[in-house]
C-alpha cells in the first residue's frame, strides 16, 4: 500500500502526522510556487485538464514536490504508482514498466509513476526506466532535490519537463500554518488553540521555506503544551523556539546547495562585497564544510579575480589556509574570515586567468611553434653546431635588464596573452612594461 493509498482511509487519518493530514488535495489549496502552478501555468493547466507529460520536480525539501505528485494522484484518470528512490531496485522498475504496459495494452489505461529521491536511482535503474518513457508506457514524474542536470539521465532529462520548485516565502509559509490551525477537518480548527503574530513569524523564520518543518513544530508545540484554566492551548514564541530547536540551514555538502552556496561565496569576493561573502562564510562553517576546501577557493579567487592587482592576496590566502590546517576550528573560523576580508576588498584584476586560458587556448588550437634557436638549451656538447643558443642576448647585460627580442615561436610573434588593467599594483607592472617596451 503506498501513501495515497493510505491517505485516502479515513480511519488512518486520525493517526497521521498534521503535515501528512493538512496536504493539499487540489491545486487551489496549494500555496505558493505560483510561477510554474498559477493560473494559466503550464504545470497547472496540464494537471486540470489530465494531460501530463514525463516531468522532474526539483527544488529545496518542503517545497510542495510530493504534494504535487499527491494532487496528481487525486485528478488523473491514469493509475498511478508511487516509488521511492531508495527502497526500489532495477527488478521493480520492471515489474511496474511490465504492468504499466499490460494496463495501456487490457484496459487503454495510462500508468503515471512517482519516484521520490530520483537521484538516489543509479544509472541501472534510470536506463530501465529510459525505453518505457521513450514509447509512452509510462508518464514518469521525479521529484529530487538535487539538480537533475546533475544527477539524472540526460536522456530522460531530454524527454521530460524540468521544473523547479522556489524555496517557500515567509508569506507562504504563515498562510501554510494558519491554514492548519483553522482546518477543522484535517487540521487543528477543533482545538482550542490561540497563537500569537510573533510565534507564527518566528515559525515562518526557522522554517526557512521548508513547509513540513513548520507544520512539525506547530504539531510538537501543541501535543506539547497544556490547557490553562480556561481549557485554551496557548502558544507563544517562546514554546516555537522550543519546539523548532533552531533553524535549519540547508546545506548538503554533496548536494546541489552546496554549489549554489561556495558560487555565492565566490561572487562575492569577486564583487568587492566582505559582508556578503562573510555571511557565506558563516552559512558554510555552520553547516560543517570543510574548512581546507573553504581555504583553497579563497585562495583560487585571490588569484583568479585579484591577481597582480594585489600580488600579498594571494600570500594571504596561502598563508589562511596553511594557519587553518594547524590551529583547526573553531578558531580557524576567524583566520579564514580575514582572509575573505582581505580578497573581498582587494583591487580586482581577471587579467592572469585570461592571460593563461588565451594561451591555452593557442596551445590547444593551433600549430605547435618551435622553440626559437637562440632560445634552445646550449649547455651540452655539439649544442653549438645545431646553431643552439647562437644570437641569444643576456638580459641582465642590458640597461634595465631587458632587450628585446623573440622569445615566442614563429607565427606568434606580438602576440598578448598578459593584458595588466589599470587595477592596484597592476598599473605599475603595466607602466613598467610599457616602459620597457618603448624603447626607453
Amino acid at each position: 500500500m503506498d501513501l495515497f493509498e493510505y491517505s485516502r482511509q479515513k480511519n488512518a487519518k486520525k493517526t497521521m502526522p498534521l503535515a501528512m493530514r493538512v496536504r493539499p488535495q487540489n491545486i487551489d489549496e496549494f500555496v505558493g510556487q505560483e510561477h510554474i502552478l498559477g493560473k494559466g501555468k503550464v504545470l497547472r493547466r496540464a494537471i486540470e485538464a489530465d494531460r501530463l507529460t514525463s516531468l522532474i520536480l526539483y527544488g529545496p525539501p518542503g517545497t510542495g514536490k510530493t504534494t504535487i505528485a499527491y494532487i496528481i494522484a487525486h485528478t488523473t484518470k491514469s493509475h498511478f504508482e508511487r516509488m521511492n528512490a531508495v527502497t526500489s531496485g532495477v527488478s521493480d522498475v520492471k515489474k511496474v514498466i511490465k504492468e504499466a504496459g499490460d494496463r495501456l495494452g487490457m484496459y487503454n489505461k495510462k500508468t503515471i509513476v512517482f519516484i521520490d529521491e530520483i537521484h538516489r536511482f543509479n544509472k541501472a535503474q534510470q536506463d530501465a526506466l529510459l525505453p518505457a518513457v521513450e514509447d509512452g508506457t509510462i508518464v514518469l514524474i521525479g521529484a529530487t532535490t538535487e539538480n537533475p542536470y546533475f544527477e539524472v539521465n540526460s536522456a530522460l532529462i531530454s524527454r521530460s519537463l524540468v521544473v523547479e520548485l522556489k524555496k517557500l516565502t515567509d508569506n507562504d509559509i504563515i498562510k501554510i500554518v494558519e491554514n492548519a490551525i483553522n482546518d477543522d477537518q484535517k487540521g487543528l480548527g477543533t482545538a482550542n488553540i490561540k497563537i500569537d503574530n510573533d510565534a507564527i513569524n518566528y515559525l515562518a523564520h526557522v522554517a526557512d521555506g521548508d513547509a513540513r518543518v513548520a507544520i512539525n513544530a506547530l504539531e510538537l508545540a501543541y501535543l506539547t503544551t497544556m490547557p490553562d484554566a480556561d481549557d485554551v492551548i496557548r502558544i507563544d514564541k517562546e514554546t516555537i523556539a522550543d519546539s523548532a530547536q533552531h533553524k535549519i540551514l540547508k546545506y548538503d555538502k554533496k548536494g546541489d546547495n552546496h554549489y549554489d552556496i561556495i558560487s555565492a561565496f565566490i561572487k562575492s569576493m569577486r564583487g568587492s562585497d566582505p559582508d556578503a561573502a562573510l555571511y557565506w562564510l558563516a552559512r558554510m562553517i555552520d553547516a560543517g564544510e570543510d574548512p581546507k576546501f573553504v581555504a583553497r577557493r579563497i585562495m583560487i579567487c585571490a588569484s583568479e579575480d585579484v591577481g597582480n592587482a594585489d600580488p600579498q592576496a594571494i600570500m594571504v590566502a596561502t598563508a589562511a589556509s596553511l594557519a587553518v590546517e594547524r590551529i583547526g576550528m573553531p578558531e580557524g573560523r576567524i583566520i579564514l574570515a580575514q582572509a575573505v576580508i582581505y580578497v573581498a576588498c582587494a583591487p580586482k584584476s581577471n587579467a592572469v586567468i585570461m592571460g593563461i586560458d588565451s594561451a591555452g587556448a593557442d596551445v590547444k588550437e593551433k600549430n605547435s611553434g618551435e622553440v626559437p634557436t637562440h632560445l634552445k638549451d646550449a649547455h651540452y656538447d655539439g649544442a653549438g653546431k645545431l646553431g643552439h643558443g647562437i644570437g641569444y642576448k643576456y638580459a641582465h647585460d642590458f640597461p634595465h635588464h631587458y632587450v628585446k627580442q623573440q622569445y615566442l615561436p614563429e607565427g606568434f610573434e606580438g602576440k598578448k596573452y598578459y593584458v595588466p588593467t589599470d587595477q592596484g599594483y597592476e598599473a605599475k607592472i603595466k607602466n613598467w612594461l610599457e616602459f620597457l617596451k618603448s624603447g626607453h
